[in-house]
């Protein structure tokens, strides 16, 4: 099953980090663009080898990557070939892929989506979808899950701070992101697994603590998938009721404070082994700062 596969490698490597690969054009250091070209016609090796270089980096110290479709969408053919061959590469280095898809449409139309990234060219261990068509955009995905041991993590309450404007109207006395909250509970009670997760998940924003308690708590079964830590303003204090007494129940992702780590000091003009050194780096400063932010409460024990 999906979420047991997930929670037993974040367990095993002691690290509930997501690492996002999202290869912005100003992300990519001087280096990668010099030895592999910047025409269209070699972008898609630039995102690629940028990648291979990035995941041989963090396989040994996360438990899965995440990539977001559209900084490779927006090169073409190209860019989707470096897509999937990122997405294969991470799987041969035993890392669980997750697409960040954000799908959402109806009938034939899902189904197809669900296909193409749950079994199809593009598949990846679980997908991002959402779910604001209702229960038609999320059935195909659901029935794959099942027959593929797959996983989808739901838009519950996105980082974003323009989410509020219709994640945060009132419906029914209760606010709308409670109310996507009761059906992804629903929704994932035929896929919950040996430590009490279901497959299907939920996108709950680390910039929003106070939302992120509330939904927890109306999500006892749902794993979160946390976005908004780091480069979004979000410390590991603001995530910690995402998580349950067992240190389990999220993964958090990092996409620019990894990858752009070099920015910081250096630039994009580096030397290859600078850049290696700075994504290994930042990785582990996460996975110190996560778990350190844990252990601080006593209430979690943590792995």
């Amino acid at each position: 099953m999906f979420i047991d596969q997930l929670i037993k490698k974040i367990i095993e490597k002691r690290n509930p980090t997501v690492v996002g690969l999202d290869p912005q054009e100003y992300l990519i250091p001087q280096c990668i663009i010099k030895k592999y070209g910047e025409e269209i016609e070699s972008i898609g090796e630039v995102l690629w080898q940028l990648n291979k270089v990035i995941i041989d980096q963090i396989a040994p110290l996360v438990p899965a990557v995440k990539l977001q479709i559209a900084f490779y969408e927006r090169w073409g053919i190209e860019g989707l070939k470096a897509y999937q061959k990122t997405i294969q590469y991470a799987k041969e280095k035993e890392l669980i892929v997750i697409g960040d898809i954000k799908r959402g449409d109806i009938s034939s139309t899902a189904q197809a989506y669900a296909i193409a990234h749950l079994e199809g060219p593009f598949a990846c261990d679980g997908v991002t979808v959402n779910p604001f068509m209702g229960s038609d955009s999320i059935r195909p995905f659901l029935d794959l899950c099942k027959r593929h041991e797959k996983g989808s993590f739901i838009l519950t309450k996105t980082s974003n701070p323009s989410s509020k404007e219709f994640q945060n109207l009132v419906v029914e006395e209760k606010p709308l992101y409670l109310h996507i909250a009761y059906k992804v509970e629903e929704w994932g009670k035929s896929l919950i697994g040996d430590y009490g997760y279901s497959s299907i998940g939920a996108v709950v924003g680390a910039t929003h603590p106070k939302e992120a308690r509330e939904l927890r708590k109306a999500m006892p079964h749902t794993f979160f998938l946390v976005p908004g830590y780091g480069a979004q303003g979000a410390r590991a204090e603001d995530i910690l009721s995402c998580f349950d007494e067992r240190g389990l129940g999220a993964i958090v992702n990092s996409s620019r404070g990894i990858i752009g780590a070099h920015l910081k000091e250096k630039g994009r003009d580096i030397s290859l082994e600078y850049f290696k050194n700075s994504v290994r780096n930042a990785t582990e400063k996460m996975q110190k700062d996560l778990l350190k932010g844990l252990e601080r409460n006593a209430k979690y024990k943590v792995y």
